[in-house]
């Protein structure tokens, strides 16, 4: 939805692919038509018929950006997400109907004064391909409301290489409704996807987004206003086209005027699904409070989110998808034996983070038919890159493993491998000029380096969530004197068994403290970072970064009330170990 995450004008630190090759467009294939679709079988849905939201496939948001370092979530956003803005109703509109109720306030949280509502199914639902239908009405918009049904792809990568795909979102400012002649905001809706390009790398669009509503007939214009009133949205995606309509009063209409040809490998992958319903923001004309014109409190009903097969294809997956990997995960390479690996372009992709200092070499594979070769141009700059995983992976059966690869670099350069995880962790071993270093011999040709993983993950890397598989850096002391050109190959890691190993046993201590009738205090006595993940009466889960003092960290829970339950859970890092530890999952009521 433009993205609650970044818009296509939000400056986000800008990285350039190896090749634009690496994100494939596909051509025409063989594949089932979105214009005249044979709906299969219903594969998942979320009716909305409870009596509270389903924790088990959805999580609320509480927050207002700042809690993500995203304030005003990169759109300049006016509200504060909270669950309190959720419930499942009675529609006052059509009687019989149950849905879900995101209502937008007048009400102040912090510096916030409005709040509203969002819901995700991150790690809990996660769709690709089929129809996917959201039936769902919107209040009156007027000046400042957004309202949104959209995707996003599960990748961690940065948006919009995680691809996005908005199937439908009011609010639009009204120079963007000006070309389809729309009396009123609440008479146009749109739909959009956004994905990264090479070709939208120009000033002023650093994240290199792509939209495909950019300049493109994308909308839907009913005679009659769409607030208070059903209608249904429906997105058919196949791996080679998406098609987006409106079923208004039992006729559908199209979006766009023809199906959108899928040219990003990201709009192949797995995604999953938001509601919301944003307040103010640059995707709106209301900038400022002063500018929100629509009536408030306003609610936006979601009766039912459906995914149907379409022409056979399409599925869906519950729960977190992460499967650890075992014995040998190849990197970045081509002959060697691996039980799995990444595939540039389609599982991961390959980033040279500093344009200015080097670009593409021309040093041949060390095996196979691809190299990652590079060409440093510019003596006392910087440089690095690395290979990105587009889905978060589990290599905690490799902590007693290794990590090799090959490398051809000048013997006089000096520079760092390194990896990282979603917790935003990273690690760098350095590997000195003039010195063999974990095996490797320093004369200037191939040659092999063996770093053990107990090694490179350090003292915060958390193996069971690796995004960041395989980096290089220069030396930030001893930056190159000269241009030179080196090339890596054959990346793997290697477990040194083929069998899965038993998650460690917790070795805490982890505990809970009621400190106040009100009050109850996480501790994590580890000497490092730790997370707690907790729910309050099975509600929405939050997750939250401890504070570290000295050896403890601690985080309080506040405004509970006798007879709560609280579960909780912890991940955090075992400093006598060297890995990061899950608890399990414990309970307390408050007294």
């Amino acid at each position: 939805m433009n993205n609650h995450k970044q818009n296509h004008h939000f400056k986000w630190k800008p990285f350039q692919a190896l090749a634009a090759s690496l994100l494939l467009a596909c051509g025409s294939q063989a594949a089932a038509s979105v214009t005249n679709p044979a709906i299969g079988q219903l594969l998942w849905s979320e009716e909305f018929n409870g009596t509270s939201l389903n924790t088990g496939a959805w999580t609320a948001t509480d927050g207002n950006g700042c809690q993500i370092n995203l304030c005003g979530y990169g759109n300049a956003e006016l509200q504060y997400y909270s669950p309190n803005n959720l419930s499942i109703v009675n529609v006052p509109f059509e009687s019989g109907t149950r849905a879900l109720a995101i209502q937008a306030r007048s009400q102040t949280v912090g510096s916030n004064v409005f709040t509203s509502g969002k819901i995700d199914t991150k790690g809990k639902v996660q769709v690709q391909y089929g129809m996917i239908e959201v039936r769902m009405s919107t209040p009156n918009i007027a000046t400042g409301l957004w309202p949104a049904a959209w995707m996003l792809g599960v990748s961690p990568q940065t948006w919009p290489r995680n691809g996005e795909i908005d199937i439908m979102e009011m609010g639009h400012k009204a120079s963007m409704r000006a070309a389809a002649g729309s009396p009123s905001a609440n008479n146009f809706v749109g739909s959009n996807v956004i994905t990264w390009q090479q070709a939208a790398c120009v000033p002023g669009n650093e994240s290199c987004a792509a939209s495909t509503a950019w300049q493109t007939k994308n909308w839907y214009v009913p005679a009659t206003s769409l607030a208070n009133r059903f209608v249904t949205y429906r997105l058919y995606w196949t791996e080679s086209e998406m098609r987006f309509t409106v079923v208004d009063n039992g006729v559908e209409r199209n979006m766009y005027d023809a199906p959108l040809p899928v040219n990003s490998t990201a709009l192949q992958a797995p995604f999953y699904l938001l509601l919301n319903l944003a307040v103010g923001g640059n995707f709106t004309d209301a900038a400022s409070p002063g500018q929100v014109t629509a009536p408030l409190p306003a609610t936006m009903y979601v009766d039912y989110v459906r995914v149907y097969q379409l022409d056979g294809k399409g599925t869906v997956k519950l729960g977190n998808q992460t499967v650890p990997e075992v014995g040998k995960f190849g990197v970045f390479t081509d002959t060697t034996t691996v039980n799995n690996k990444l595939v540039a372009g389609t599982t991961s992709d390959i980033f040279l983070w500093n344009g200015a200092s080097t670009g593409a070499g021309n040093i041949p594979p060390y095996e196979g038919s691809n190299v990652i070769a590079w060409n440093y141009t510019a003596p006392g700059q910087w440089f690095g890159g690395g290979v990105q995983s587009r889905q978060a992976r589990d290599l905690s059966n490799f902590r007693n493993g290794t990590v090799k690869f090959r490398i051809k670099i000048p013997a006089n350069v000096s520079f760092n491998i390194g990896i990282g995880d979603t917790y935003t962790n990273q690690n760098w071993v350095n590997f000195p000029a003039n010195t063999t270093t974990y095996g490797l011999v320093r004369n200037g040709e191939w040659a092999t380096a063996t770093i053990p993983v107990s090694t490179l993950i350090g003292p915060k890397v958390a193996l069971q969530s690796i995004l960041d598989i395989f980096m290089i850096s220069s030396d930030a002391n001893r930056l190159p004197g000269a241009a030179f050109q080196f090339a890596i190959d054959d990346v793997v890691w290697d477990s040194g068994t083929t069998t899965t190993e038993p998650p460690p046993a917790p070795t805490g201590p982890t505990y809970v403290t009621q400190t106040s009738a009100t009050n109850l205090q996480f501790t994590a006595n580890t000497g490092s970072w730790a997370d707690v993940h907790y729910t309050v009466n099975n509600g929405v889960q939050q997750n939250v970064r401890m504070r570290l003092d000295g050896g403890a960290s601690t985080y309080i829970a506040g405004g509970l009330k006798i007879g709560d339950v609280v579960r909780y859970s912890f991940t955090y890092w075992d400093t006598a170990r060297n890995f990061a530890v899950d608890t399990a999952q414990q309970s307390y009521t408050m007294k």
